[in-house]
């Protein structure tokens, strides 16, 4: 399992179009990703349950993957997360 906390740049969070391109990256490996705020945990395959988060700027949220590509994407997100949020 590998995990990393990322703390949102982004100055409107995780709204549509990032929620949006999580998925589309999450969807890229085979591993279970998922996001987790204030001890809510959601996959980031889902985009309402990623909504439903409601991260804002400032926020700081912990990314969870497990499984057989859990090494290249636990680094692809963490890559994600700085270029995008």
């Amino acid at each position: 399992m590998k995990k990393f906390q990322y703390t949102i740049t982004d100055e409107l969070g995780i709204h549509a179009r990032p929620a949006g391109m999580i998925v589309k990256a999450a969807n890229g490996y085979k591993s279970s990703i998922a996001i987790e705020k204030d001890g809510k945990s959601v996959d980031a395959r889902r985009l309402m349950a990623i909504m439903s988060l409601g991260v804002k700027q400032g926020m700081t949220v912990t990314i969870t993957i497990e499984g057989e590509d859990e090494a290249s994407a636990a680094a692809a997100m963490e890559q994600f997360f700085k270029e995008n949020l």
